[in-house]
């Protein structure tokens, strides 16, 4: 059974920083891509960044380049996204989420299987 368990979301000022973590488990493959997803209240759920387990490559989406950076952890099997230069439209509620292909794309969440629970990340100006 795979499981995402998110942990590290909070409140803080514009300007600040967070580090999220996802710890997964169970994944059936040893490389898959595996990806940060925000969703604000009454909005759609968007692609942040992702990665794939394998190579290490990483995408972001424009409205957080430079600011926010995802890694993996390949022993630990733990997912990283740290936030630098947290603006108010960061708020949102942040899921981990993993799947092995990706064919519409490693931002398309409806391309992601296995999610977790999410965290909630409040930014205040």
């Amino acid at each position: 059974q795979v499981q995402l368990v998110e942990s590290g979301g909070g409140s803080v000022q514009a300007g600040g920083s967070l580090r999220l973590s996802c710890a997964t488990s169970g994944y059936p493959y040893s490389n898959y891509f595996v990806g940060w997803f925000r969703q604000a209240s009454g909005k759609e759920r968007e692609g942040v960044a992702a990665i794939y387990t394998g190579s290490g490559s990483a995408l972001y989406a424009d409205s957080v380049k430079g600011r926010f950076t995802i890694s993996h952890d390949n022993a630990k099997n733990t997912l990283y996204l740290v936030m630098n230069s947290l603006k108010p439209e960061d708020t949102a509620m942040y899921y981990c989420a993993a799947t092995a292909l990706v064919p519409g794309g490693p931002l398309n969440a409806r391309m992601y299987k296995y999610w977790g629970q999410g965290t909630q990340v409040t930014v205040s100006s």
